[in-house]
């Protein structure tokens, strides 16, 4: 298991990788979107040095927002993040698709994508970094379907500097049935337990712990991922303000992460 950043806000990064430790999580993702400096400042190097004294993995920062949206006008930014990427020791960055105002037809996605893959491959490639793309489930956004990004990365050779990123939520928003596991680098998981919102009125602001009123089947993803060759971590990112609020979160995500552990053995077995 591993720990996105978004899920505890509040945390410095110093305790986020503290936190994890004590949960015996395999790794952590950081967020420069967080309406505060990257690392609160701390140095990249010191976050390395903390994180492999924790045996720690860095996975990704996140994120290039937009990237697939004019992404020559993104490329300073993304630079500038990919060094920092360098420089904390981590996988990765998180490169994320836009979200348009109005449906978008899906051959132009996949333009849309190609393009900016093209720009952002020697980059990626001359800094030996890996972009995990993640598309979004939601009705508008740009890239939508894991589908394309494996037709358009078989186009390209399936470069290697390039896996997609499989969020549970997004998904189930997608409508998706493909997993694509051979070419998923991460695996970001969080439940809705709100029986209300309907699947398409579903939003990052439902986006909780999992648990047994889990309505995005995350356990059953998570089973069809292994069985079919995923074997890296799944990072808990949740945006609900409930869970930000959180005055004991170790407590509650061991209790998460008992709940998966166990019923995926449970399948397992």
């Amino acid at each position: 298991m591993a720990l996105n950043h978004m899920t505890v806000p509040t945390l410095s990064a110093q305790d986020v990788l503290g936190l994890a430790a004590a949960l015996g999580c395999v790794g952590v993702e950081f967020r420069n979107d967080l309406d505060r400096p990257l690392f609160e400042g701390t140095s990249a190097h010191h976050i390395k040095d903390l994180a492999t004294d924790l045996q720690i993995d860095i996975l990704a920062l996140a994120e290039v927002k937009a990237f697939n949206d004019a992404p020559e006008t993104k490329v300073a930014a993304a630079k500038n993040l990919m060094k920092t990427a360098q420089a904390c020791g981590a996988h990765g960055v998180a490169l994320i698709p836009a979200v348009a105002c109005d449906t978008v037809d899906r051959t132009q996605q996949r333009y849309a994508l190609r393009n900016a893959l093209n720009i952002f491959q020697p980059i990626l490639t001359d800094m030996n970094l890996i972009g995990f793309i993640e598309p979004l489930g939601f009705e508008t956004s740009t890239l939508r379907h894991k589908d394309d990004m494996a037709l358009v990365l078989a186009e390209m050779g399936n470069p290697i500097c390039f896996k997609i990123v499989h969020d549970t939520f997004h998904h189930h928003l997608s409508g998706d049935t493909a997993f694509h596991a051979d070419l998923t680098g991460l695996v970001h998981i969080s439940g809705i337990t709100d029986p209300n919102p309907k699947t398409q009125e579903m939003a990052d602001a439902h986006r909780v712990l999992v648990d047994t009123e889990d309505r995005l089947g995350n356990v059953i993803q998570l089973k069809a991922l292994r069985s079919q060759g995923y074997a890296g971590p799944a990072s808990f990112e949740c945006f609900a303000p409930d869970i930000h609020a959180m005055t004991d979160p170790a407590t509650a995500l061991a209790k998460s992460i008992a709940f998966i552990t166990s019923n995926l053995s449970a399948q397992a077995a």
